[in-house]
This record gives C-alpha cells, sequence and structure tokens, in this order.
C-alpha cells in the first residue's frame, strides 16, 4: 500500500514542476517514483520508504539537477539591431538640436535628436544614445 502513496506522490510531483521549472520538484518526485519502486519490489517499511526517499532525493539534488541547469539553463538575451545600439557612443556629423542632427552610430549615420529639446551639440561631439526612436537616436552628451 506505500508503494502507491509512493507512486501517487511521484507523479503528482513530476506534473507540479511543470508550474514551477526550476527543476527541485523534478528531482522530489524522483526520488518519490524510486522509492515507490523498491518499496513494491522489497515491500519496505514506511520508516525505511522514507530515508530511502530522502537519500535518493537529495542525490537526485545534488549530482542530477546541477547538470540539468547548466545543460537546459537559457543565457542572458544578447541585444541585437536597434536594442544592441543604446549605450554606445556616436560622433555628431550635422549639429543635433531638437528638431535636426545627424550622428554616425557603429559605422552608419542616424538622424538624431538630443535627449534634453534644449539642449544642442555641435558638429564633432561625442554623445551617448539613450535610445532609438523609430530611425532617430535620441542622444545626450552626458555630464
Amino acid at each position: 500500500m506505500a508503494a502507491i502513496f509512493w507512486l501517487v506522490a511521484g507523479i503528482l510531483l513530476t506534473a507540479a514542476e511543470m508550474f514551477v521549472g526550476e527543476l527541485t520538484l523534478l528531482m522530489l518526485g524522483g526520488g518519490a517514483l524510486i522509492t515507490a519502486g523498491i518499496s513494491f519490489a522489497a515491500d519496505t517499511s514506511v520508516v525505511l520508504d522514507a530515508v530511502i526517499f530522502a537519500v535518493v532525493s537529495i542525490a537526485l539534488m545534488l549530482l542530477v539537477r546541477p547538470m540539468l541547469l547548466r545543460r537546459f539553463a537559457t543565457p542572458p538575451p544578447t541585444p541585437t539591431n536597434v536594442d544592441a545600439l543604446t549605450g554606445k557612443t556616436a560622433l555628431v556629423l550635422e549639429p543635433v538640436a531638437a528638431h535636426s542632427g545627424q550622428v554616425k552610430l557603429d559605422g552608419e549615420v542616424w538622424t538624431a535628436r538630443p535627449f534634453d529639446p534644449a539642449e544642442e551639440y555641435p558638429e564633432g561631439t561625442t554623445v551617448y544614445v539613450m535610445k532609438i526612436d523609430g530611425a532617430t537616436a535620441v542622444v545626450w552628451k552626458g555630464p
């Protein structure tokens, strides 16, 4: 009868892992399923089942889970396209004011406007890209 309990616990823990995604419940579910198999095959006592569950679950958490996390962990997303331009420096080619200006950014010429509309940047100034607004680089000279 104890084997049924461990089997149901293992299935429920493994299914609950779908909602968490950190592989902890999966390891506990694996421990419960292995305990169910041993309990069914050897007809062990409840105390021995609990010890088997604890040992197997700890072993899975310490040995298997780190390998799975390394294998399936997703790296942080790398900004691409215009998202990668934020924070870069640009060279002012034509004076940048509220309604006009051009900068050279990553080898390309971009229309630009200042982050603070009251500011103007003369030609030859190095500015920082604060964001990209459509096809316009919003720039700031910095402190």
